[in-house]
C-alpha cells in the first residue's frame, strides 16, 4: 500500500481552494491555467498531494498570485515596523503619500496602509474584490460610497465592500492622514489593483 505524500503545509489545499472561489473559477478552469489535471489539483486542495515547487508555482500563477504567497517564511521580527522608519511611496505620480504597515507572509490577506491626503484632492471611483476599513487619524475627509457621501472627522472610522463604488476627498485646507486596512493588494505578485489615486480635478461640487 502506497504511503500518501506529506503535506508539508496542511493549509495549503484550504488556501488554493479558498482563493480559486475568490476568483469564480472552477476546479478545472484553474486546470486550465496551470497546466494541470483536474485529479491532482483536486487532491492538492484535499491534502492528499504536495506539488513540487515548479507546479505550485503554476498553481499561483493561475491564481494570480506570487509563489510567495504559498512559500517562504517569516520571523516574528519582520513583522515589526517603526514610526519614522517606514519606507513611503507615491503611486503613478500622485502627490499622496503612502506608507506600508503590514508585512507579507504566506497565507497572509490583509493590507495595511497609512495614507497622507493632500487638501483639496479626491480620489479616483473605484469598485474591486474584498473589503475595506478606514479610520481617520488626523484632519477630515469626505467618503463617498456609493450613492452616500459621509463627512469623516478625526476618531471616525467606515467598514464597507470594496465592490461598492467608493472615493474619498479632502476639501480642506490642511492635510489628512488614514489609517486604511483591507484584504485589496497592492504591491508585489498579488494581483496589480491599484488603491486610488488622488486627482484634483475630480473633486465633486458636492464634497
Amino acid at each position: 500500500m502506497a504511503r500518501p505524500k506529506p503535506q508539508t503545509d496542511p493549509n495549503l489545499g484550504t488556501r488554493i481552494r479558498r482563493r480559486r472561489k475568490q476568483l469564480g473559477l472552477t476546479l478545472q478552469q484553474l486546470c486550465d491555467r496551470a497546466g494541470l489535471s483536474p485529479g491532482f489539483l483536486s487532491q492538492v486542495e484535499r491534502g492528499l498531494a504536495s506539488p513540487s515547487l515548479g507546479t505550485m508555482a503554476q498553481i499561483a500563477a493561475g491564481l494570480d498570485l506570487g509563489l510567495e504567497h504559498f512559500v517562504g517564511g517569516s520571523r516574528p521580527s519582520d513583522a515589526l515596523t517603526r514610526a519614522g522608519q517606514r519606507g513611503q511611496f507615491s503611486v503613478d505620480g500622485s502627490s499622496m503619500v503612502y506608507e506600508a504597515l503590514a508585512t507579507p507572509f504566506p497565507g497572509s490577506e490583509l493590507s495595511s496602509y497609512l495614507l497622507h491626503v493632500p487638501p483639496g484632492f479626491v480620489s479616483e471611483t473605484v469598485a474591486h474584490e474584498g473589503e475595506e476599513i478606514l479610520f481617520v487619524l488626523e484632519g477630515e475627509v469626505a467618503q463617498t460610497l456609493g450613492d452616500e457621501t459621509f463627512l469623516l472627522r478625526e476618531g471616525d472610522s467606515l467598514h464597507y465592500s470594496g465592490s461598492t463604488p467608493h472615493a474619498w476627498a479632502n476639501r480642506t485646507d490642511r492635510p489628512a492622514r488614514l489609517l486604511w486596512t483591507g484584504t485589496l493588494s497592492v504591491l508585489g505578485g498579488r494581483p496589480k489593483t491599484h488603491l486610488p489615486d488622488i486627482i484634483p480635478e475630480m473633486l465633486p461640487a458636492n464634497l
